[in-house]
């Protein structure tokens, strides 16, 4: 467990990211956008990886494609990963200790959302085999809805998030949890404490503003930041 800032301040509202945060979908990811950079000689590598997460599906594309210098447009690339994706994102999983801290903040009445960059064709195809675990949620953003003008690393999706809870939720009170550098930046930018749990392969050296950081979600410690304790 390491330590950005010194001080934690107390929530009351928690928001969660869901790729790679709440589901093991971004190993899916890289194993849709490897399958066709196999076919080029290229590599979809963690460097190339780590600048798209948490951004919007063309505009991940259009980074992959000039990145790697793909001869396909960020259109094709992006249609054609769908495909692969429509057959393996209804295999993921969840994450390590996020179904016991989500049943925990339930029991204390703890007021808890969803703010992915997913728009909803793949959202539905991700949370297929959990449909009862993100209902539990008191609303989920997507990344096509009208209101989120802008993807990560703009605060939009979770300033619209902190909107809709009923009443809605000041910034602050808000404590959001995240994989991604570009979701970490965007949480900072809402005025939102934010919990980073990067995934091994991660530069350390992306993971350096989060509030805190951790290894795994079953690190976490509700009580440092005034939620209740497990028990």
């Amino acid at each position: 467990m390491s330590v950005s800032s010194g001080s934690y301040k107390p929530v009351s509202h928690v928001i969660f990211d869901m790729d790679g945060l709440l589901l093991d979908t971004e190993r899916l990811y890289t194993v849709s956008f490897q399958e066709i950079c196999d076919r080029f000689g290229k590599q979809y590598t963690w460097d190339v990886k780590s600048t798209v997460m948490g951004k919007k599906a063309l505009d991940a594309a259009q980074i992959i494609r000039d990145t790697l210098e793909l001869p396909m447009t960020a259109e094709e690339l992006l249609a054609e990963s769908r495909q692969i994706q429509e057959r393996i994102f209804p295999t993921a999983k969840l994450m390590p200790g996020v179904e016991k801290l989500m049943q925990h903040l339930q029991k204390h009445s703890i007021p808890i959302a969803v703010a992915t960059s997913s728009a909803g064709a793949t959202f539905t195809l991700k949370t297929s085999q959990h449909k009862a675990f993100f209902a539990a949620f008191d609303h989920i953003v997507l990344g096509d809805d009208p209101e989120v003008k802008n993807s990560k690393p703009q605060p939009d999706s979770f300033l619209v998030c902190a909107s809709r809870f009923k009443p809605p939720a000041s910034p602050e009170n808000c404590l959001v949890f995240e994989d991604a550098p570009n979701g970490v930046r965007a949480a900072l930018a809402a005025g939102m404490q934010v919990v980073m749990i990067p995934d091994d392969n991660l530069d350390p050296g992306l993971t350096q503003e989060a509030t805190l950081r951790l290894r795994s979600m079953e690190e976490f410690k509700p009580e440092l930041f005034g939620l209740p304790a497990y028990d």
